[in-house]
């Protein structure tokens, strides 16, 4: 192993950034265990000497819960692997989660200098390699607890906003609980993200560490159902309620044949997938219409789309085709996945929208009717707007469709706290620094308030609540 001390600034710079080992896609495409194999020690003290230990470090500047990530970098580089996991522990709730599934290379590596050269230090496999390295050796880098304040939070959903702000404020002293809708925590990260990207015992470990510092959980509640904000407040007597429940009503096309039966959201089919384990037919009797042997498309460019897509391809699907509206260069899914699905011999059908979808005299999908699109001026995204080609129309065979366009806010809990004040998409109006909503002592965070985005902006967003919230409980003041 080279030491980082005695490598000049240019020999750094001249290292080649460590590949991150993966399963031959031959194999993985037909099972759902992870594709990537992680960093070994050396590997990732190797990679750690690649750092520059910039005097303004970029990268934490990228980061949107602001890791220390040149002190974790230098801890790796001297070998005291538990040292930076602890040091992670500090500003992220979920290590070993958010070095999986982040988009580093649009975050903390898009701010690596090295990058500007050649490719950035590979952050992101580092987060992972420690949190994992953690977990093996069984010593769990608990932060300290304040002392009780006498406060208590009550957090709706379980999601990674969530999960940021409670391991922020359990730290501060407050007794935080958090409530899920659904029988198993995560939100997002256990309904959304397949196992092969994502294994759930990863979710279920980084949950159990908060639960040993604190933090307490609750299944199977619907808040503004079972109960609503106000019987939190009032008659449970929480002293600040934090709404983190994400954006889970999925997108629809809205075009003829959207009825048809083979025709999912993506979120339903991964969450039948993911949590209820309908991949394991032997074992769970959740019911999914059977891709193995069908032409299935997915219809989307985003990371919901390519996790659809690449778990049709593991279900056997005899054809697993990626059909999205614009062309490669601007989709938003992670360079990595698409890579990986590329790999694994999805399809990917570009340029293209479907019109219309077709099926038999019995209402079972047999194709979608698409058009060719080409790119005009850029829209509101930034992204090239795509315009129908005029007769360019074809017919897709299809026995599957999935489609995978994002998602809006589900009202339940708006509409049944009248007094909090929501937009005309009907999420959550909240202050983007403080969290602050239009009723006292309400924060809301993520998805919720902004639409669909990442496991790490939902994180940023629990830490500044999280912040805030412990303002308000110690002072009183809302503002």
């Amino acid at each position: 192993m080279s030491n980082a001390n005695s490598l000049s600034l240019k020999e750094r710079m001249n290292l080649t950034r460590i590949a991150m080992p993966a399963v031959d896609p031959s194999i993985r495409c037909h099972n759902f265990e992870e594709v990537n194999s992680g960093l070994s020690p050396a590997m990732a003290h190797n990679e750690a000497t690649r750092c520059l230990a910039c005097g303004k470090p970029l990268c934490v500047q990228s980061c949107p819960v602001g890791v220390h990530i040149r002190e974790v970098v230098e801890l790796i580089a001297a070998e005291d692997y538990l040292g930076a996991a602890s040091k992670m522990r500090e500003d992220n709730a979920l290590p070993a989660v958010t070095g999986r599934v982040c988009p580093q290379e649009k975050q903390c590596e898009g701010g690596c200098v090295l990058g500007k050269k050649g490719q950035p230090l590979a952050i992101g496999n580092l987060e992972r390699f420690i949190a994992d390295f953690e977990r093996e050796s069984g010593k769990i880098g608990m932060p300290t607890i304040a002392p009780s304040t006498g406060k208590s939070v009550a957090i709706v959903g379980s999601g990674p906003s969530s999960l940021s702000a409670a391991g922020d404020l359990i730290q501060k002293g407050h007794r935080v609980r958090v409530f899920e809708a659904l029988h198993e925590l995560g939100g997002v990260l256990v309904y959304g993200i397949p196992e092969f990207r994502l294994p759930k015992s990863i979710v279920r470990q980084e949950i159990e560490n908060l639960r040993r510092i604190g933090v307490e959980f609750e299944t199977n509640v619907v808040v503004g159902k079972s109960v609503t904000i106000d019987e939190l407040m009032n008659d449970e007597h929480y002293d600040a309620v934090y709404i983190a429940t994400g954006a889970g009503l999925p997108q629809f096309l809205h075009i003829p044949g959207e009825h048809l039966n083979g025709v999912y959201s993506a979120n339903e089919f991964l969450t039948r997938i993911n949590l209820m384990r309908a991949y394991k037919a032997d074992e769970y009797d959740e019911p999914i219409y059977d891709c193995h042997g069908k032409d299935v498309i997915v219809v989307g460019g985003g990371n919901t789309a390519m996790d659809a897509v690449r778990t049709a391809k593991r279900l056997g699907a005899k054809t697993a085709t990626l059909v999205y509206r614009r062309s490669r260069e601007e989709m938003p899914a992670r360079a990595e996945e698409v890579h990986h699905a590329e790999e694994e011999g999805i399809a990917f059908c570009m340029l293209t929208n479907p019109e219309e979808f077709v099926g038999d005299e019995k209402g079972w999908l047999t194709g979608a009717k698409c058009i060719r699109m080409e790119l005009g001026e850029p829209d509101a995204s930034g992204r090239r707007r795509p315009i129908p080609v005029a007769g360019s129309e074809y017919v897709l065979p299809a026995s599957v469709a999935i489609i995978g366009l994002g998602t809006t806010a589900n009202p339940l809990i708006q509409s049944t706290t009248p007094d909090l004040e929501t937009n005309k998409r009907n999420y959550i109006v909240a202050d983007p620094e403080t969290a602050r909503t239009s009723k006292r002592g309400v924060f809301a965070g993520g998805d919720i308030v902004t639409g669909g985005a990442t496991v790490i902006l939902a994180m940023g967003a629990g830490r500044k609540a999280a912040r805030s919230m412990h303002e308000y409980l110690t002072t009183g003041k809302w503002e």
